[in-house]
């Protein structure tokens, strides 16, 4: 690993293509959904008190973290989510991040009606090479988890 104060990208992308339709796949591609399928988590849940304006939800991961997470879009037209970190605890190592994840239909070829599957990560400009090596393997382990999940349908 490097060493601190290495500058490193603050853009991360893993992908993988889901071999089930885009429709079963979105289906789960909602905050509340996200401990259906992502092993990560012990539960999702809106937070109460939010305006209906504002859609925040708590994500407590088994390791013991609780994340505010605020959905800053969802698109039933383009198939993507977008949601950012607003509270942790314990407290994150850098300011902010912001992850996508976006949805593609695969519409020939040998994979022909799978669902390609992308999932970034945008950090602010303090988060470290480690910060990134550890979204890199929550996103890994989370779109096998989504496939597992639609699998079982």
């Amino acid at each position: 690993m490097p060493a601190a104060g290495i500058p490193v990208s603050t853009n991360m992308v893993e992908s993988a293509v889901i071999k089930a339709p885009l429709t079963d796949v979105w289906h789960l591609i909602k905050l509340p959904s996200f401990s259906q399928w992502w092993s990560a988590l012990e539960k999702s849940e809106v937070v109460k008190g939010t305006s209906d304006e504002t859609d925040i939800y708590r994500f407590t991961f088994k390791d013991g973290t609780i994340q505010e997470v605020k959905q800053e879009e969802h698109s039933s037209l383009e198939y993507f989510i977008t949601f950012s970190i607003i509270s942790s605890e314990p407290a994150l190592s850098y300011t902010s991040s912001l992850s996508t994840i976006r949805l593609f239909p695969v519409t020939s070829g040998a994979e022909q009606g799978s669902t390609f599957v992308q999932w970034t990560g945008s950090f602010s400009g303090d988060a470290d090479a480690g910060v990134l090596a550890d979204a890199k393997y929550k996103r890994t382990e989370g779109l096998k988890d989504l496939a597992a999940a639609v699998s079982k349908k």
